[in-house]
């Protein structure tokens, strides 16, 4: 009796050891991964997460849109409660300059995904002088955009009136009743825009303005120990650009599903697409050294440290940088 109740201890615990080696095999490593906002931008996160290409890295991701502003995904990576954030470049360089060991991995948008929209009559930016323009607030990258559109036409922010009015969607109806003469939106509100008569007066992309809109960003530390994790994360990344690049319908669904669009109302999300896919997301994804160039020289003013500061050490192209040397990327594209 004794042996019997032995051999079937041996077997519970054989079943128990395999079922959790099954488990275990089945079960990636995690990693956490959020956005400070519902953004076109996160596209290739939540495309490599719907397309199993995390998985195919036995990597199992949570994508947590966080709002609240840059800072608040910012602050939840510094905390740890990330592995990865995405944000604007200015938060991260605000938060290196006070202490945070905090690095951009990669990018979502380098360009910026806003224009200045006025009236059709008005066909030159001189015609802005003394003019109301609205921002959604002060320092945010609407405001950025502008203050970098007035610079690139020799003009400066005395030259106009800069007005907060709220989100593109406010400001355009500012816009139409004329309580601003001019407005700097994003998409897909510029489109709507167009749609009632305005048009674009600056458009960074055009003007070849780099601003970092949007970056992914990590702890050094944690790059640093968890190399591996780190480096297969961002291959299922850049995978996930490679499709959303390469395939627009597929794209287009998982993105509907994503920001929760209703079938027949997806038209301005084609156009942002095609923005994103042909302009905005580059298939190295490389954080952009010109772009952390001009925020520098904007927080000079309010950080000292900005005006001899290296761009490239807010950057780790560690993780890219391989993918690409190697030809992973390129061949993702064959």
């Amino acid at each position: 009796m004794q042996g019997l109740r032995t051999i079937f201890r041996r077997g519970i615990l054989t079943v128990a050891l395999a079922l959790s080696i099954t488990a275990t095999s089945f079960a990636g490593d995690k990693i956490r991964v959020g956005f400070s906002a519902i953004s076109l931008a996160n596209a290739p996160v939540w495309i490599a997460e719907e397309k199993g290409f995390f998985k195919k890295y036995d990597i199992e991701t949570e994508a947590i849109v966080i709002g609240g502003g840059a800072t608040r995904s910012l602050s939840a990576v510094i905390a740890g409660d990330l592995q990865f954030g995405s944000t604007g470049g200015g938060a991260v360089i605000s938060a290196v300059f006070s202490g945070a060991d905090i690095a951009m991995v990669a990018a979502g948008n380098n360009k910026g995904i806003q224009r200045l929209m006025v009236k059709a009559d008005v066909t030159l930016p001189t015609a802005l002088k003394g003019k109301r323009i609205g921002i959604t607030a002060l320092g945010s990258s609407s405001h950025m955009a502008l203050m970098l559109m007035l610079r690139k036409w020799n003009m400066t922010p005395d030259d106009v009136q800069i007005l907060p009015v709220g989100q593109s969607p406010v400001m355009l109806i500012s816009l139409q009743k004329g309580g601003i003469d001019a407005a700097v939106l994003q998409d897909p509100t510029f489109f709507m825009a167009e749609d009632i008569g305005f048009k674009t007066l600056g458009d960074p992309v055009a003007m070849d303005i780099q601003y970092l809109q949007n970056v992914l960003v990590a702890l050094r530390g944690y790059v640093k120990t968890h190399r591996d994790l780190a480096s297969r994360f961002m291959k299922g990344f850049v995978e996930g650009v490679a499709h959303f690049k390469r395939n627009k319908e597929d794209s287009l669904k998982i993105l509907m599903k994503k920001m929760r669009i209703e079938k027949g109302k997806e038209a301005y999300l084609e156009r942002s697409y095609g923005l994103y896919a042909t302009q905005y997301i580059e298939s190295a994804p490389y954080p952009s050294v010109a772009g952390t160039r001009t925020v520098l020289e904007f927080m000079a003013k309010d950080f000292p440290k900005a005006k001899t500061a290296d761009p490239n050490s807010f950057i780790d192209n560690s993780l890219i940088k391989p993918l690409e040397d190697s030809g992973f990327i390129k061949a993702l594209y064959r």
